[in-house]
């Protein structure tokens, strides 16, 4: 889906990345488990709710699975608007709404080589 339209004045972008530490822990990768369907089911329906609460033209997301390391991306928000400041909201509504309700399942992996799922279900 194209992201930049003609009557688009904003394109803002959300880049969640892995850390490298995590509560004093160091942090060596990161395990993600989504359930495919149901995740884009879900955010189908925060899209429907950015488009009733925020002007906005178009919105997109990408969440990884499997192993990610320290500095690699993790998800990608983007969203389109006539103004800024719809685009804004919109986007932080929905990466906000996407860490409560998407069935995504992360475990961290620690330089101690011990291993911790992280607001597990």
């Amino acid at each position: 889906m194209a992201l930049i339209q003609p009557e688009g004045g904003a394109l803002v972008e959300f880049v969640g990345t892995v850390r490298n530490l995590n509560h004093g822990r160091t942090v060596t990768a990161l395990e993600y488990e989504t359930a495919g369907t149901l995740a884009e089911k879900e955010f189908a329906k925060i899209e429907a709710e950015a488009r009733a609460a925020f002007s906005i033209l178009r919105l997109s997301c990408v969440h990884r699975s499997g192993r990610v390391l320290p500095g690699e991306p993790t998800v990608w928000i983007g969203v389109t608007a006539r103004h800024r400041d719809s685009a804004f909201a919109a986007c932080r509504f929905a990466i906000d709404e996407l860490k409560k309700r998407l069935p995504i399942w992360k475990k961290e992996f620690y330089s101690d080589h011990e291993s911790n799922w992280i607001n597990a279900p």
